[in-house]
């Protein structure tokens, strides 16, 4: 049914959630909008080396804490009750007051601690995962890495497909990225400069936050026989 002075046929647009009255949906202007965050605008970041985690030296470490402490409360409990010492520390006194500070045994004991208590600051104090190569950071909050050994693989791709080039070694490190390549044709100089620029632009378009300087080698395969 329609109603009087209201043409047969005619709709109403009906008002959706959030809307008054029909009034149409408001977009904001672009200019109001938020930007995505990139690495000016955000916390400008430094695209570092990655940390790891040193779980294992940390676990060791621990469970040998743990247990020399535990045995050493143990036997102190049992001496305020009124039980004998155990016999590895009665044995352990009497060398260490009848021993010297010049004796082997104590110059060899020290020399192990300090030796240990050296590596575990080193630990503590560098970042390792010596394998994964920090990226760029085009955007705050966002952190990124590429392995060595896919890094190897992309730059020997692209090596290999210069011409000339029989077979390509890559190994790529934190400064550079050492490659030893074989041809079997062409003078030796236009497939070093051909590789040259090749590979400055595949370590380019890596996205490495440090690039590596690649540093060629090319030789001659081995005559057989």
């Amino acid at each position: 049914m329609t109603e009087p002075g209201e043409p047969t046929g005619s709709t109403r647009r009906m008002p959706t959630v959030g809307q008054r009255g029909g009034d149409p949906p408001s977009t904001p202007p672009s200019a109001d909008r938020e930007p995505v965050p990139t690495l000016e605008q955000g916390d400008g970041d430094r695209a570092g080396r990655f940390w790891s985690a040193r779980r294992i030296p940390a676990a060791l470490l621990a469970l040998v804490l743990l247990g020399a402490a535990g045995l050493l409360l143990y036997d102190i409990a049992a001496v305020r009750a009124d039980h004998p010492a155990m016999q590895w520390r009665r044995s352990l006194a009497d060398g260490l007051a009848e021993r010297h500070l010049d004796d082997v045994a104590v110059l060899v004991g020290a020399g192990v601690a300090a030796a240990i208590g050296l590596w575990l600051i080193l630990l503590a104090l560098t970042p390792g995962l010596r394998g994964l190569l920090p990226m760029r950071r085009d955007r705050a909050g966002v952190r990124a890495g590429l392995d060595r050994d896919a890094a190897a693989l992309v730059l020997r791709d692209r090596a290999v497909g210069v011409p000339g080039v029989q077979s390509v070694r890559v190994r790529v490190g934190r400064r550079k990225a050492k490659v030893r390549a074989l041809a079997h044709f062409r003078e030796l100089d236009d497939v070093r400069a051909d590789l040259n620029s090749v590979l400055e632009k595949a370590v380019g378009e890596l996205g490495l936050a440090k690039p590596p300087a690649p540093s060629v080698q090319v030789h001659r395969p081995p005559k057989k026989g």
